[in-house]
């Protein structure tokens, strides 16, 4: 019997990269291959080193395609989805210069507050890029890169983000998607190329960046012979543009302009993000109104503390994370890493309303419903950004689409059915 044609779909998020092998006629999944990352830092530095995203690439492809069975001639295709925001800057011959600052790594906020100002306000930026500058958003990131390690940035002879990275590994072309590239900060979502003005703002030469594909499923080349001995693959199967992972999630779900839309939708992982594809261009400066994979837009609020979050406090506790209950009088806020929605990067955790009778399993609740409300409150001005009445009775009654590694856990699923009032799928 043949092999089915099958396609790799790469996860690389913060935490680990997952290689799913996809039957590529029936859309059926048939082996996922895993491998962890490394992050370091303290004091507000979040880092990887990329090395380590294409070495567990790797990893993943290889244990994915032992599980699967399958021989490696029956992969034609590959593409990535990865992390947003990470800055990658690269030596001449593709080689990391340093560590890559992460979407969570928070000590670039001054330069946050200070590329907004010199824009004129955040409804500048909005009007421009769709997002207003916090310590994510990659431009901040370069600006902290200039002022605290001059040496890299003058010396860098490319900058990516971190899927872009791995596309290139894959097939040697510089290439990005309009989707991941909106999370920059120096993209335009009203023109659809980079924004000359900000790069000039940004001293960020445009030579330096991959050319935008028209969608993240375009093909933009093939296996590179050293790709392919890397990964045990057939050199020349294609390799496409690939996207940021919120938006890869989008597609995922079905959420776009062939799918559902302006229907909302939240990840539950390392960060908590509240988002829905739409026709309406985002223009709300408590959103970020990035451009979705497919040309259509995807508003989107996200947040640093959720599922890592709660586990620190359930270690603290000494409770598994299935060991809660409603919080109770006990209020918690998990911004163990400070926060990005809403903006306040230097915050830490904050505990009140300790009773004589709080238990354990209540402050652990505490911490659930602190992350699951800080993404949530973000859900009304997601849907009057797609240009929808919150509280029309048709819009309220649209269920929520759950995924990211939280959706699994009752105690998530619960807190969050509980919070939201709507029905979950």
């Amino acid at each position: 019997m043949p092999s089915p044609a099958v396609v790799i779909g790469v996860d690389s998020s913060t935490q680990s990269t997952k290689a799913a092998f996809i039957d590529a006629a029936t859309g059926e999944q048939l082996a996922v291959g895993r491998a962890p990352h490394l992050v370091t830092g303290e004091a507000g530095a979040r880092e990887s080193d990329p090395e380590i995203w294409w070495r567990a690439l790797c990893e993943a492809v290889a244990a994915g395609l032992k599980e699967s069975g399958l021989p490696a001639r029956a992969v034609t295709g590959i593409a990535v989805a990865g992390q947003q925001h990470g800055l990658v800057v690269l030596d001449g011959a593709g080689r990391p210069l340093r560590p890559a600052p992460l979407w969570n790594d928070t000590r670039s906020a001054p330069q946050a507050a200070a590329l907004t100002d010199a824009l004129g306000g955040p409804g500048a930026w909005t009007e421009r890029t769709g997002s207003v500058p916090v310590a994510s958003i990659t431009a901040s990131k370069w600006q902290w890169l200039r002022e605290n390690d001059s040496t890299s940035a003058a010396g860098a002879a490319a900058v990516r983000l971190p899927h872009d990275f791995l596309t290139e590994r894959l097939a040697g072309v510089a290439a990005t998607d309009p989707g991941d590239a909106s999370g920059s900060g120096w993209y335009s979502t009203a023109t659809g190329a980079y924004d000359p003005e900000l790069l000039e703002l940004l001293g960020l030469d445009a030579a330096l960046l991959p050319e935008v594909a028209p969608t993240g499923a375009a093909r933009i080349g093939s296996l590179t012979g050293a790709a392919a001995e890397a990964l045990g693959l057939p050199a020349g199967i294609a390799v496409a543009a690939g996207t940021g992972d919120n938006m890869s999630a989008a597609v995922g779900l079905g959420l776009g302009g062939e799918g559902l839309l302006d229907h909302p939708a939240l990840s539950l992982g390392t960060s908590g993000t509240v988002f829905a594809a739409s026709r309406t261009r985002p223009a709300s400066t408590a959103l970020n109104g990035f451009a979705a994979a497919d040309g259509t837009y995807l508003p989107l609020a996200c947040t640093l503390n959720c599922t890592l979050a709660v586990d620190k406090v359930a270690a603290l506790l000494g409770l598994d994370r299935e060991d809660a209950t409603p919080g109770g009088d006990a209020v918690l806020l998990p911004y163990l890493d400070g926060e990005r929605t809403p903006d306040l990067p230097t915050a830490s955790g904050l505990l009140t309303g300790l009773r004589h009778d709080t238990t354990r399993q209540q402050l652990l609740g505490a911490a659930y419903e602190g992350a699951a409300v800080t993404v949530l409150r973000a859900m009304d001005e997601l849907l009057a950004a797609c240009g929808l009445d919150p509280d029309a009775p048709e819009v309220a009654a649209r269920p929520l689409r759950l995924i990211g590694g939280g959706a699994q856990g009752r105690m998530w699923v619960e807190t969050v059915r509980r919070l939201s009032g709507r029905p979950l799928v």
